[in-house]
This record gives C-alpha cells, sequence and structure tokens, in this order.
C-alpha cells in the first residue's frame, strides 16, 4: 500500500450508553481470540511511554478489510475458544473512543491506522466514522498493537475485570461444558462465556463459565454481550452441575441445602437434580448421614448414633429426601438416608445377654414372673424359642431412643432390655408388646401393629374381667 486510504466504517453514532471500558473490553476480546486461535504469545496490556494504553497481541495482524461488519467463519468454526464471532465488535468500539475522545492508533504488518470523521462518498452531506489506513510504519512486526490516548486506568481496569483471565475468580472444577468458580465474598456471582462476562447473579452460590454453547445462548449473546438473561444460560449452568465429580463442589452444596428450612438457599441448590448429584457425590466420598430437618428433631437417637459413628449429619429438604430412596451414588451405593442407616446399624448391632443367674434379687424376682404374665394371652405362643435380657438394645422404629424390647424374627426370641426390670409393670408391658409382634408378625408404627395390640389389650381384659 503505497498511499493512504480512507475505509469508511458507516457509522454515524451507536450505542450511547457504552463506556470507554465497553469499548476496551472489544479490543481485548480480540486480542484474546486471536491468541486462542493462532496459539500465540499472550496479549500485553500496559501502558507505554508515549502516555497510551497499549493491547497488543502476537497472532496475524489486523487488516482493513477486517473492519468490515460481517460473521467471522473462522470464530464461528471454533465457538470453544473465542469470545468473539462478528467484526462489529471493533467498529462500535472505535465508534465509542472516537465520541470519548480517545485517540486511537492500530498497527500490523499490514497498515497504520487512525480514525477521522469525513463526508462520506457520494454524500457529501453526512460524515461518517472512517479508518484512515496507511502504509505499514513497521512491516515485519508482529500481530497488532492498539494505542489508546487519553484512556484513563481506571477504564482498564474495569475492560479486564470483565475477563475471566483477569478477574480472579479461582477455579473450583472444569468440566466438558465448563467451570465452576468459587464466588468472590461482598460481589455477586459472575456467568462468563468463554471467559467473558455476560451477565451477574445475585442469588447464586458459584460462579461460572460456560465453555460449550447451546444456539439459544448464542443468539443471547447480542452485540453489547452483557446484561445476558438467565433462560439463555441457566441450562448450561446446571449441565455444568450435573456434570461435576468435585467433592469440593458436593460440600458446599451440602452446606447450602442446611439453609433451606431457613430460606438462605442458593438457586442451584434448590434444583432437585443439582441437590440430588451432590448427594451422589458425597456418599461416595464419605461417610455422610442425609436427614431431614424433622428427622433431625425426631430421631434424636439414631442422630446421635451416627454422629458417634463418624457420619457428617447433612439436612435436605423434604422433596430431595423423597428421591434418596431410589437413587445410588456415582459408584452405584445406596444412598445412605435413615431407613438405610437404621438398617445398616441393626444389622451390624450386637446383643449383651444377662444369664438369669447374674440377675440381682429384685431382677429375678420380676422375671420369675414371666410365665404368668404370658397366662393373660393363654399360653406362649409357639413361635417364640426364648425370652432373654440384654444391656444392649437396638434403636426404636421413631430413632428417638433405645428400644425397650424386640422380637427377633430371626432367632425366634423375645430380647428386653434389662432396665425394664427395675418395674413389674415396665417389664410386663414390654414383653405383652413383644409377643403381640411375634403372633401377628406386624411391625411398629403401623397401622396392623395398632390391630394387633388392640386384641391383646382385649383379650387380657376378658380374662380378667371372665376369667380363662
Amino acid at each position: 500500500m503505497s498511499m493512504d486510504h480512507a475505509f469508511d466504517l458507516n457509522v454515524v453514532r451507536v450505542l450511547e450508553h457504552w463506556t470507554p471500558a465497553s469499548a476496551a473490553r472489544e479490543v481485548i476480546a480480540n486480542s484474546l481470540d486471536e491468541a486462542a486461535l493462532t496459539k500465540s504469545a499472550e496479549p500485553t496490556i500496559a501502558r507505554a511511554g508515549d502516555g497510551a494504553w497499549h493491547i497488543r497481541d502476537f497472532g496475524r495482524g489486523l487488516r482493513h478489510e477486517h473492519l468490515t461488519q460481517n460473521e467471522n467463519k473462522e470464530k464461528l468454526a471454533h465457538p470453544e475458544i473465542v469470545i468473539g464471532k462478528f467484526g462489529i465488535g471493533l467498529k462500535d468500539a472505535l465508534a465509542v473512543f472516537d465520541r470519548k475522545r480517545i485517540t486511537v492508533r492500530i498497527r500490523s504488518a499490514h497498515g497504520d491506522m487512525t480514525l477521522a470523521r469525513l463526508p462520506k462518498h457520494g454524500f457529501e452531506d453526512v460524515t461518517t466514522l472512517h479508518v484512515i489506513v496507511a502504509p505499514a510504519s513497521d512491516p515485519e512486526m508482529a500481530g497488532t498493537d492498539v494505542a489508546l490516548g487519553g484512556l484513563k486506568e481506571t477504564d482498564v481496569e474495569a475492560a479486564k475485570d470483565l475477563f475471566l483471565r483477569y478477574a480472579g475468580d479461582k477455579v473450583l472444577e472444569r468440566t466438558s461444558i465448563g467451570a465452576i468458580l468459587a464466588r468472590t465474598k461482598g460481589r455477586p456471582a459472575r456467568i462468563y462465556v468463554n471467559g467473558l462476562r455476560v451477565a451477574t447473579e445475585d442469588s447464586f452460590l458459584f460462579s461460572y463459565d460456560i465453555t460449550s454453547m447451546t444456539a439459544p445462548l448464542r443468539r443471547a449473546l447480542n452485540r453489547e454481550r452483557a446484561n445476558v438473561g438467565r433462560t439463555a444460560y441457566a441450562d448450561r449452568v446446571k449441565a455444568i452441575l450435573l456434570a461435576t465429580q468435585s467433592k469440593a463442589v458436593a460440600d458446599r452444596l451440602a452446606d447450602d441445602l442446611a439453609g433451606y428450612e431457613w430460606g438462605t438457599i442458593h438457586d442451584e441448590t434448590s434444583w432437585l437434580d443439582v441437590g440430588l448429584h451432590a448427594c451422589r457425590i458425597l456418599n461416595a466420598s464419605e461417610k455422610v448421614l442425609f436427614v431431614t430437618p424433622s428427622q433431625i428433631a425426631w430421631s434424636p437417637a439414631y442422630i446421635d448414633r451416627a454422629r458417634d459413628d463418624g457420619y457428617r449429619i447433612v439436612s435436605v429438604p423434604e422433596t430431595l429426601a423423597a428421591r434418596l430412596p431410589k437413587a445410588v451414588d456415582v459408584r452405584g451405593e445406596p444412598i445412605v438416608n435413615l431407613r438405610v442407616f437404621q438398617e445398616r446399624w441393626n444389622e451390624s448391632f450386637q446383643f449383651s445377654f444377662v444369664d438369669e443367674a447374674d440377675l440381682t434379687d429384685a431382677e429375678g424376682a420380676i422375671f420369675e414372673r414371666t410365665t404368668k404374665i404370658i397366662r393373660l394371652l393363654g399360653r406362649k405362643p409357639s413361635r417364640v424359642k426364648a425370652i432373654r435380657i440384654s444391656t444392649t438394645m437396638r434403636i426404636n422404629a421413631a430413632g428417638t431412643a433405645d428400644a425397650v424390647g424386640c422380637w427377633d424374627e430371626t432367632t425366634r426370641e423375645i430380647v428386653i432390655k434389662r432396665d425394664q426390670l427395675a418395674k413389674l409393670d415396665m417389664y410386663a408391658g414390654t414383653l405383652l408388646h413383644e409377643i403381640t409382634h411375634a403372633r401377628s408378625g406386624t411391625f411398629d408404627v403401623s397401622r396392623d401393629f395398632e390391630d394387633a395390640l388392640t386384641g391383646t389389650l382385649g383379650s387380657i381384659a376378658s380374662r380378667a374381667l371372665d376369667g380363662p
């Protein structure tokens, strides 16, 4: 190119609300995209001796035809690594710089470019923004250097803060769909797309960088690339969370679940699929017992036993708890809710039996009346092979305390806790209760058992009133 040429940007006045930081964002985005596409060196952003801020990449160099508003086929072919896709971003940025009286000088091996307002060719009464393209002052230079005179440092920092690369958000985990980022205390969660911030969320637990886009999200990335609505990215955020395998992420989700009853839960944790996935990860990675707030209140015996056994207690809402019985963790193992814990604990439980000869005189006197108590019902059921005393006992069905007695279907034995021998009425009541289980084959806290127990009481009353 031997002489200067004026390239008409066809821009009069656009995007009035754009700030210098918004415009600098576009230049930085182009530099990062070029570095990603060409695998060239990291772009630099620095103030030089001329007082201007220089945004410099080391790619193939900007050409004047890149200023044409058009879809960039190369960027569209690599949506997973680039931020932009249209030439419109740079044109808008140049217009904003001109409006804000920020001087622009662009240098590459293909030419030096500056801005000027000139009459539109063929329409002398219309003035538009032009790029003046002059021969390259350094035909051998690599990449593109954009020098911005009059740009404030605060604008540069604000622009850099829009990029994950410069913002300093801590990455908790990367998935094939995107990254989960720690939310910085005191500021909203941030939603990035390929490293560029497009939205903020006050009620999210994490920040996110979406790297695998859907068609709706691509359409939502308007020319401003800011304030993108949640509907455009919510499914991507959920997909990222469902792809996580990180205990660090699951831990934070679990901690957040505990705030459900207090109304402090974040939006992601309220998504049932996400909460369930967090439970699946935690269940596979440590000893966890998932319980509801009501179970914590009404089943203290199980909760205390679980804590003593080294379980971490995780409180989950009823809606999530209802899905746990049919779920398995990421290893295919059952998720430990209160029922699973009860079954495992009782399976591992061992009675500590007491021989009749080791009972105190008072205890022995009450135990000797076992046959007379049974005769209140007629005779001992043939299914009952023995009645034994133990100092230890399983937890009761409600999980509120140790049971005072049990019917062991496997051994065909009634086992009664030793402390019931303190009083005759206590022992007799427990013994008759367990005989009812043995006779009826029904379980505690069931309508069938209530009916059977009513029958037992009726039989005792009949014999007491009318005789055998």
